[in-house]
């Protein structure tokens, strides 16, 4: 199985057992501005992941509401510079990137088991046509146009 084919089981595998579950949903906006503030250092303003997600402060805004709503996260206002919001970590975000990381854990146990012969027809056809036409590794679209 390619490595890209292996990748999006892995995604879809993770993503299925997220909403299977009784997390919140959470968007994948919202997903990568947790990751940010989690796994990056700080501090972290609203302006400063704006410009690392190349999204508008507004955007940002309403996807760190939802956080916040969540209890994952906490603004507060910097006292050095009252015109920054720094964005903190709160131990409610801790654990639910704990579980979503055991979620992938146990999504790539999974996947790793699957053997090519119950990859589905059409996405095994896919990706050999991609690599007998020179790509290293199968195209998304070509696994939709291939499904379809």
């Amino acid at each position: 199985m390619s490595t890209q084919l292996q990748s999006l089981e892995l995604w879809r595998h993770t993503l299925l057992a997220g909403v299977r579950g009784d997390t919140p949903d959470l968007s994948a906006r919202q997903m990568a501005l947790l990751f940010s503030v989690f796994l990056t250092r700080g501090p972290h303003t609203v302006r400063g992941l704006a410009e690392c997600l190349n999204i508008s402060k507004p955007a940002v805004s309403r996807a760190l509401d939802r956080l916040g709503e969540l209890g994952y996260i906490r603004r507060e206002r910097d006292d050095l510079d009252r015109r920054n919001v720094l964005v903190q970590r709160m131990p409610k975000g801790t654990d639910f990137l704990n579980h979503f990381s055991s979620l992938v854990a146990k999504a790539e146990q999974e996947i790793s088991s699957i053997s090519e012969d119950k990859v589905p027809d059409f996405v095994l056809e896919a990706a050999q046509a991609s690599v007998s036409e020179g790509m290293e590794d199968a195209t998304t679209s070509n696994w939709v146009d291939a499904a379809a």
